[in-house]
């Protein structure tokens, strides 16, 4: 993993470079008017227009490829961007999805009032419960949507169990892979057909750029979701690939140490007399560590939490903190810290967030990489 995260998609160019390339150009210049046709008509390889050939943009494809273990992969320009192009390239009207409920606010939103509109129905499973999903096919299911470990929550979905349900019935399971990126989990491996990823977190690593991608086989990714991009144009950017080719070169180095004081911050809360429970797969009192320990190689770096005296004390908690980022975003080397029941999943009903156990009480912590002694000291001022 390490040696994939550094060494593939590089293609060195005559000027012999040592690091990638950017080829910040919107265009390339064909030799004839008969090689442009010949690339316009697919019938040779090449690039053609920035908006979905790019050899930055391909090079982070083919590495990050490389570790997940799948066929291809396609950059775009957010994680939002990249589910959205799967459900365009894989879904039509008077299909029906399932999904967890356990997932990213946006999500949810992009199911419900988007896909809604052109005639894709979704219904929500709990996430651990496998016979729970199989209640909810139908004969028009045609894609499962799972986020493991779940944001904010970091419960999981048993991957294998999953895709053998999915594949019994001729549907298609996609794995939100943010929280673990493959250097600590491989849903492919796992019986998964597809992986989505935002970029933005800890593929970067650093918080520099907006980004996302969609891993799988030739055909489903290759072709379909590939045909989306190359037509909507939801297009990572050449600066923004390179960021993240940077970032996969740090990627399973940063993991290790992101679960490594995730594990010794969740161990710390658990001891804190304002703090009724700590969510984190890494701890014994977690319901599915076992699962953890079976299909992930680290508990990842998140760690959820919930406060005595509900969204008054999580807000005073929050805003006694100096050192922390007050911000949504994650995956950072800096320690960030969130109410997901005002932000994340803000634009949710009551209902829709007591059903993925939103709580008003709910902190998120994304453990960065300062001295864990640092990061416990922050949150003991707002315990005090």
């Amino acid at each position: 993993m390490e040696t994939l995260g550094i060494r593939v998609g590089h293609e060195r160019t005559a000027e012999g470079e040592h690091s990638e390339p950017i080829f910040a150009t919107s265009s390339f210049v064909f030799g004839s008017a008969a090689e442009a046709a010949a690339r316009f008509a697919g019938d040779t390889q090449g690039n053609i227009y920035s908006r979905f050939t790019n050899p930055t943009v391909r090079a982070f494809e083919e590495r990050l490829a490389a570790m997940e273990g799948g066929e291809s992969c396609v950059a775009t320009a957010s994680g939002m961007a990249a589910i959205l192009a799967t459900c365009m390239g894989l879904l039509q009207q008077g299909d029906h999805v399932i999904s967890s409920r356990s997932i990213f606010g946006s999500t949810t939103m992009l199911f419900n009032k988007y896909l809604s509109r052109f005639g894709i129905e979704t219904d929500y499973a709990k996430l651990s419960d496998v016979d729970d999903w199989a209640r909810l096919i139908r004969p028009n299911t045609r894609l499962l949507f799972v986020e493991t470990p779940s944001n904010p929550l970091t419960e999981l979905g048993d991957i294998r169990a999953l895709a053998d349900l999915a594949h019994a019935h001729d549907c298609v399971l996609v794995v939100d892979n943010c929280f673990c990126t493959p250097a600590l989990q491989r849903p492919l491996a796992l019986g998964a057909d597809i992986v989505i990823h935002s970029a933005t977190k800890y593929l970067d690593g650093q918080g520099r750029a907006v980004g996302g991608a969609v891993v799988g086989d030739g055909k489903r990714v290759g072709e379909d979701v590939f045909g989306v991009l190359r037509t909507a144009g939801p297009t990572m950017s050449p600066f923004a690939a390179w960021i993240f080719l940077k970032g996969l070169e740090t990627l399973s180095l940063r993991m290790q140490a992101h679960s490594e004081r995730a594990t010794q911050l969740a161990q710390w809360l658990a001891t804190q007399p304002g703090v009724e429970k700590v969510h984190y797969p890494g701890l014994p009192s977690h319901p599915q560590h076992a699962l953890a320990a079976s299909q992930q190689d680290r508990p990842g770096g998140i760690v959820a939490f919930e406060v005595r005296g509900g969204r008054e004390a999580a807000w005073r908690l929050i805003d006694s903190t100096r050192m922390l980022s007050i911000t949504a975003n994650l995956g950072d080397t800096k320690t960030t810290i969130t109410h997901p029941a005002t932000t994340t999943h803000g634009r949710l009903s009551d209902e829709e967030r007591a059903n993925a156990g939103i709580s008003d009480g709910l902190v998120r912590v994304a453990v960065g990489l300062e001295a864990i002694e640092d990061i416990q000291a922050d949150l003991a001022r707002g315990f005090s």
